[in-house]
């Protein structure tokens, strides 16, 4: 009867839907440059050595920030935490305008590294905090396919944007949609004991998991002692490359090989982040399918969609354990 009774009320799904934009804004910023490639390449005179060492700084500061933004937001909160992360990376998005030189491509995008680093952890703690352990892969899904809709997007709006008004108002119209997302996300979200918009059904709808062991610390170097991180690191490993080429070298690729202008872009890199996106809502939809079904957490992964963004490889229980690494 609660689980019906609390399908009245839906807020967590509102909530789900705030994380689904900051995915795609997320995205939107990231692949600018991208498509902007050949036009700065060819104003800006880069070489590829120096447009590879833009993309470093930038995954430099992405992988640091990993480590650094999920503690930071773990201190404030999600509500104070994500904002702070949204802000610094739409500013450093679009700083991208006044840029020139490669040094100073670089550090906008270190800044803008060190900022998007905070959208995945966000996103998963607030889910673990908005959702029952039988819904947060899909709800982990429904948001991480954002990231797929927003590098869809972008090939869609840099062009007309690019055209009409130059390629720094790219920069700086797209990193703007994280400003609104912000006046968005200050104004609605509250956790769930504090939300207005929640029935006390809805709420004991998404506090009905049974009680988990208190929390604990453990110092970061003890996780690699642990079957799981090694499991995610590895698949990781083998899927973030060809993802990140697909991300920052496909636009340059179909210029030089294809001879396809920013117009021309948009279908086949439409194509390649549908099926990614389909991937990614299809596998969170099958894995909490089959744990419903009484499927194990260690069986659930191996059918998961393939949707190469931040978080499509993660086993949906690891969204719920009651362990916090302290660095």
């Amino acid at each position: 009867m609660t689980t019906l009774r609390a399908a009245t009320t839906n807020q967590r799904w509102s909530i789900c839907a705030l994380l689904f934009f900051a995915a795609t804004i997320n995205y939107m910023d990231r692949q600018v440059i991208a498509l902007l490639k050949p036009t700065l390449q060819s104003q800006l005179d880069w070489t590829e050595i120096g447009y590879s060492n833009i993309v470093l700084a930038f995954q430099l500061a992405y992988a640091a920030g990993l480590l650094a933004m999920g503690r930071l937001i773990d201190r404030l909160g999600t509500r104070k935490g994500f904002s702070l992360a949204v802000l610094l990376w739409s500013g450093a998005a679009m700083a991208h305008a006044a840029a020139r030189s490669v040094l100073q491509f670089a550090v906008v995008r270190f800044a803008l590294g060190l900022g998007e680093s905070g959208n995945f952890p966000a996103s998963i703690k607030t889910v673990a905090e908005w959702f029952p352990r039988r819904e947060r892969a899909l709800a982990t899904g429904i948001f991480n396919s954002g990231a797929n809709i927003g590098a869809i997007l972008t090939p869609l709006v840099v062009p007309w944007i690019t055209y009409r008004f130059g390629w720094q108002m790219a920069f700086i119209g797209i990193g703007a949609l994280g400003l609104l997302w912000v006046v968005a996300w200050w104004a609605l979200y509250r956790r769930p004991e504090d939300h207005r918009g929640v029935s006390p059904e809805e709420l004991l709808h998404i506090r009905s998991d049974p009680p988990e062991e208190e929390t604990r610390k453990i110092p970061l170097r003890d996780l690699v002692d642990h079957r799981e991180t090694w499991a995610i690191a590895l698949g990781r490993l083998f899927t973030d490359p060809i993802w990140y080429i697909y991300l920052f070298w496909a636009p340059d690729f179909l210029s030089r090989r294809f001879g396809l202008d920013l117009r021309a872009m948009a279908l086949p890199l439409f194509l390649v982040y549908s099926g990614a996106s389909v991937g990614s809502i299809g596998g969170g939809w099958i894995s909490s399918t089959l744990l419903k079904h009484g499927w194990t957490l260690n069986n659930t992964p191996l059918v998961r969609g393939h949707s190469r963004s931040d978080c499509c490889w993660r086993a949906p229980g690891l969204v719920s354990q009651p362990v916090h690494a302290g660095v």
